[in-house]
């Protein structure tokens, strides 16, 4: 089942335009859908079919993705995704449900965090910040990332013939995802260049880290502060750490957590029914009008 076609909106965050789209009038309760990194927000569309009789869904393209601008000269880290996401909530009236899957998961962990008298629900999908690496000193690190900055700058994106040789590359990064399902994210998240060929839509730039690490200390000092039920799903085959075992979800008060088997890093495109199943649980059976 997939759901009627969004309607596009636009708004601004730090002088770049974002795109968002959104399922529904605005009188039913607000769900927040945000994507992960190199990905695009009509890759919800699934997810969407399966909420959007209960919700009015938003889901923003970040900053560098998909049909948002891109940040000249600026940067792709954390804080300005939980920026740019609070600007989005600040326009939409009532408590948010927020979904979000890895780096999107995070954003939604943050913001959760840092303004909790806004949020009635989270889920976060793979989405509690990257695994620990072996700790470098500053100077290293800050020479490492502008080395990486110059190779980016001669860096051309790679090009696609057609849609089926795009399609055929997001098949491959995903291996369980269906013909359909990759045709339809590949459809949405390329762009057709002058001389006809596809690229990617986001910028590729938001594949390089900054050079301060993700700090654990104050993600966990945010995440107590979020007084909402917390959902944390993780897919039995992804690379991603078990928020569980690796104890860093252990200052989120209410939380569940739960692993979906047969599933990699993309668990909403892997076991879509499965997913859909444990997140409808999570959600309240019957939700009150939008104040």
């Amino acid at each position: 089942m997939t759901p009627p076609e969004p309607r596009s909106e636009y708004y601004e965050s730090q002088r770049i335009r974002m795109h968002y789209v959104v399922w529904g009038d605005g009188t039913k309760p607000p769900l927040l859908l945000i994507h992960g990194g190199q990905d695009h927000c009509r890759n919800w569309d699934f997810v969407a079919a399966g909420l959007v009789d209960r919700y009015t869904l938003y889901a923003p393209d970040l900053r560098g993705h998909g049909d948002s601008g891109w940040a000249i000269g600026g940067m792709y880290s954390l804080p300005e995704f939980v920026l740019d996401v609070a600007t989005l909530a600040n326009s939409i009236e009532g408590k948010l449900t927020v979904i979000g899957h890895s780096l999107g998961g995070a954003i939604a962990l943050q913001y959760a965090g840092t303004f909790p008298e806004k949020i009635d629900r989270v889920v976060a999908i793979e989405g509690w910040g990257p695994p620990m690496i072996e700790h470098q000193p500053a100077y290293t690190r800050m020479r490492t990332w502008i080395d990486h900055m110059h190779d980016m700058e001669r860096r051309k994106p790679r090009r696609y013939p057609n849609v089926e040789d795009a399609t055929k590359r997001m098949m491959e990064a995903n291996p369980h995802l269906t013909a359909d399902m990759a045709r339809h994210l590949t459809v949405h998240g390329a762009l057709q260049n002058k001389d006809g060929t596809l690229s990617w839509k986001f910028d590729n730039y938001v594949r390089l880290r900054s050079p301060y690490q993700f700090n654990l200390e104050d993600a966990r000092d945010i995440w107590t502060r979020i007084t909402a039920p917390v959902l944390l799903i993780k897919g039995s085959e992804s690379w991603a750490l078990d928020p569980e075992k690796d104890g860093r979800a252990s200052v989120i008060k209410d939380r569940r957590t739960v692993v979906i088997d047969d599933a990699g890093h993309w668990v909403h495109h892997d076991q879509l029914e499965r997913i859909m199943g444990v997140i409808l649980d999570f959600l309240p059976d019957e939700s009150a009008p939008a104040k």
